[in-house]
């Protein structure tokens, strides 16, 4: 973790993160992109463990719980062999991600497409390192977008705000009484939709 704080001093990052849609806002699709969808990465695993967050154990800036975050395979078992992790079946996985779900974290994995995905991470807006680089250096570019963003149908809208207090990226807005959704700011997290009580919002491939 202290390299992390040496790269927000430096405004340096050598790599990023990607968004994975959480499973509830995709359960009306007919088709699922595997490399999208934790559960269905954990699925086609050897191994997965589950692990305490490294920035919420370190900051401790929030209340939000602490063991939703995931490692598969290889890096998986040496986790668990160090005692930092523990094996866990795809019930208690998937009522994990229902948690974080219900604390309004988004779902990211370490990206780069050269490696295979290995790190499955639940993050809060106030603790994660990638999102504070993005939001601290104003550098949307370090997260990125998950191949899914939200759909919305205004005509549905109560203005009821739920999305706009899920929404750590600031898609959503309420000024003066009026909603306003902002595509390019959407990363494709689902969390709007899981909260929206009028369905007024879907998640389409972007």
């Amino acid at each position: 973790m202290v390299k992390f704080d040496t790269w927000v001093k430096e405004g340096k990052i050598p790599s990023s993160s990607k968004v994975i849609p959480i499973q509830q806002s995709l359960s009306t699709l007919q088709w699922v992109l595997p490399t999208q969808q934790v559960i269905e990465i954990l699925r086609n695993s050897r191994s997965f463990a589950l692990a305490d967050c490294l920035c919420r154990t370190k900051h401790q800036r929030c209340d939000n719980p602490l063991e939703v975050c995931f490692y598969t395979n290889d890096v998986a078992d040496k986790k668990v062999a160090e005692g930092a992790a523990r094996y866990v079946d795809m019930n208690e996985a998937t009522e994990r991600l229902k948690l974080a779900n219900k604390h309004g974290l988004v779902h990211l994995t370490f990206y780069n497409p050269e490696q295979h995905v290995y790190a499955l991470c639940s993050c809060c807006e106030c603790c994660c390192h990638d999102i504070e680089f993005m939001k601290k250096l104003g550098r949307p570019d370090l997260v990125a977008h998950a191949d899914y963003i939200a759909s919305v149908d205004t005509s549905s809208c109560n203005k009821c705000e739920a999305c706009i207090e899920r929404c750590m990226f600031g898609a959503q807005e309420l000024q003066e009484g009026n909603y306003t959704y902002k595509r390019e700011k959407c990363y494709g997290c689902g969390l709007c939709v899981t909260t929206c009580p009028t369905g007024a919002i879907s998640m389409v491939l972007r």
